[in-house]
């Protein structure tokens, strides 16, 4: 025991930054992408909720896609394929080729294959809203933008939450995914700690611990935020 718990010391005889590091960049990284894939995923709704067959059109072709492909792979083809685009731009425009940040590309491909997935929450709950929510709108003198804003989003936002909450604790687990690409997220500098000290067992089980407290702390912001969402619905019924 005494052995383990030096091995998550913190400092030069230790573990405990390098796995506090990624835990670190972890989290950073579920949250930046998480509004840009709430916005994408409500606009992509936004779209397929549309009278416009075009957008619509655009609206299914982005989430056969992005829901289609593993995301392994979607983060391959953002990490290289970015890589390869921005290096052939930068040379063209300034003589000296770029390279893509693996946090960015990771923000990019996490929130590309969040927004699909969101974008059928966010279209399940603007169809559970009554049209009448619309025509009683309109006949007070709201604008669309008013409309959507004071009387569509804070009901969309109570209906969509389960699903989100659902999707926040995937996104979380689908961090893991970027250390293929050298980010230093706690998968890899746990794979790096196994690979020194060949403690295969102890890390990746100290590993699955910060996972679970992870979600744990996670289901319990959802807990409150769905609390806050739902107030006034019991006496309302």
């Amino acid at each position: 025991m005494e052995y383990h718990l030096q091995l998550l010391s913190f400092g030069d005889a230790g573990w405990g930054d390098e796995i506090a590091r990624g835990v670190f960049v972890t989290v950073s990284l579920a949250a930046c992408t998480l509004p840009l894939g709430l916005v994408f995923g409500f606009f992509i709704a936004l779209a397929k909720n549309s009278s416009e067959p075009t957008l619509r059109l655009a609206a299914d072709i982005y989430t056969t896609i992005f829901r289609g492909l593993p995301e392994l792979l979607t983060l391959f083809v953002i990490y290289y394929g970015g890589q390869i685009a921005l290096s052939a731009a930068t040379r063209a425009l300034f003589g000296e080729p770029l390279e893509v940040n693996s946090f960015l590309a990771g923000m990019i491909a996490l929130a590309l294959v969040f927004s699909s997935y969101a974008s059928e929450v966010f279209l399940s709950a603007f169809r559970g809203i009554p049209a009448g929510q619309y025509e009683g709108a309109g006949a007070l003198g709201l604008s669309r933008a008013a409309t959507m804003r004071l009387v569509i989003l804070p009901q969309l936002i109570r209906l969509a939450l389960p699903g989100l909450s659902n999707l926040w604790l995937i996104l979380l687990k689908d961090t893991s995914l970027v250390s293929v690409i050298g980010l230093a997220d706690l998968l890899r500098n746990t794979n790096i700690a196994v690979g020194v000290t060949k403690q295969a067992f102890f890390f990746f089980f100290v590993a699955c611990m910060i996972y679970l407290v992870l979600s744990i702390v996670s289901s319990i912001g959802i807990g409150r935020v769905s609390a806050w969402a739902e107030r006034g619905q019991g006496a309302a019924r």
